[in-house]
């Protein structure tokens, strides 16, 4: 799997941008922005944001569950979005183990 991810990241190198790298990591940390920027028109068809947008919303579903179940004791699983988002500014891509093969699944990347 990790060499999918080393395809995918050398296929986007060339054609991410900054907005690009900024839009994925805003997703992270403000996961409505995610929403936002897929239904924008000319951000939607962007390989890099839509990968990191339906990451960053199925895992913000995915951690107010838990955060919710534990009674606001999984409250620092907020601090890993934000290494997600640090992650995606830096122009990664990356698999959440569970999340990516259900996105994939789904066919929304």
């Amino acid at each position: 799997m990790s060499e999918d991810i080393d395809v995918m990241n050398d296929q986007f190198d060339s054609g991410i941008t900054d907005d690009d790298k900024l839009w994925a990591a805003l997703s992270w940390v403000f996961w409505i922005l995610a929403i936002v920027a897929l239904l924008m028109e000319d951000k939607k068809d962007r390989p890099f944001i839509r990968y990191h947008a339906w990451h960053s919303i199925i895992a913000g579903i995915v951690f107010t569950i838990i955060a919710s179940v534990t009674l606001g004791c999984g409250t620092p699983v907020f601090i890993i979005s934000l290494y997600f988002a640090y992650r995606s500014y830096q122009g990664e891509m990356f698999e959440i183990p569970v999340i990516t093969d259900f996105i994939r699944g789904q066919g929304w990347i």
